[in-house]
């Protein structure tokens, strides 16, 4: 499995999960990241996840096939 760590902004809680996939190089855009996300082939903390915007925090993990991103907060 290869892994991505992607690092939340400073100031910033909350990534969207469509946005998460685009930033990350997983789609090209946040409206193919909605559609990976609504096909239901996109887990967040183990649990398939079907809302396109749901807000992805430091500590949660991502899946998408064969990848897991790591979400941290910047220091």
């Amino acid at each position: 499995m290869q892994t991505l760590n992607f690092e939340l902004d400073p100031g910033h809680d909350f990534i969207e999960l469509n946005q998460l996939l685009k930033l990350v190089g997983l789609c090209e855009s946040g409206g193919a990241g909605k559609q990976l996300v609504a096909s239901g082939e996109v887990c967040v903390d183990g649990v398939t996840e079907r809302r396109k915007t749901a807000k992805i925090r430091a500590g949660q993990r991502v899946r998408l096939d064969d990848v897991e991103i790591r979400v941290a907060q910047s220091a």
